[in-house]
C-alpha cells in the first residue's frame, strides 16, 4: 500500500519521508507484536483494540456497502490474531 509514493515526482528525501509516514501503523503493530511474543495478553488486547479502532475510523465516513468487506478483511484478521493470543495466554496460564 505504501509503494504508491514511488509514482510521485518527489525527491529522494521526500520519498523517504512519505514512505516512513505510510508505514507508521505497520511499525507500531510490529512493536506490539514483538512485545506480544513475551506477554500474550498484551497482544490479545492490542490486536482486538486495533480492529475496533479500524472499524470506528471507517464508520466516520458515510457508510457504503463495500466498506463492510474492508472491515472484515482488515479488522477480522486483527480480531483473529487477538483471539489467538488470548487462547495461548489461557493455555500457558493453566
Amino acid at each position: 500500500m505504501s509503494l504508491d509514493v514511488f509514482s510521485s515526482e518527489l525527491s529522494f528525501w521526500q520519498t523517504l519521508g512519505a514512505l516512513f509516514m505510510h508505514n507508521i501503523p505497520t511499525l507500531v503493530l510490529l512493536v506490539v507484536l514483538l512485545i506480544s511474543w513475551k506477554y500474550e495478553i498484551v497482544g490479545g488486547f492490542a490486536f482486538i483494540l486495533a480492529g475496533l479502532l479500524y472499524i470506528v475510523l471507517l464508520l466516520r465516513n458515510p457508510f457504503e456497502w463495500y466498506m463492510l468487506s474492508w472491515a472484515i478483511q482488515i479488522s477480522g484478521v486483527a480480531f483473529f490474531i487477538g483471539i489467538l493470543f488470548f487462547i495461548n495466554w489461557f493455555k500457558k496460564k493453566k
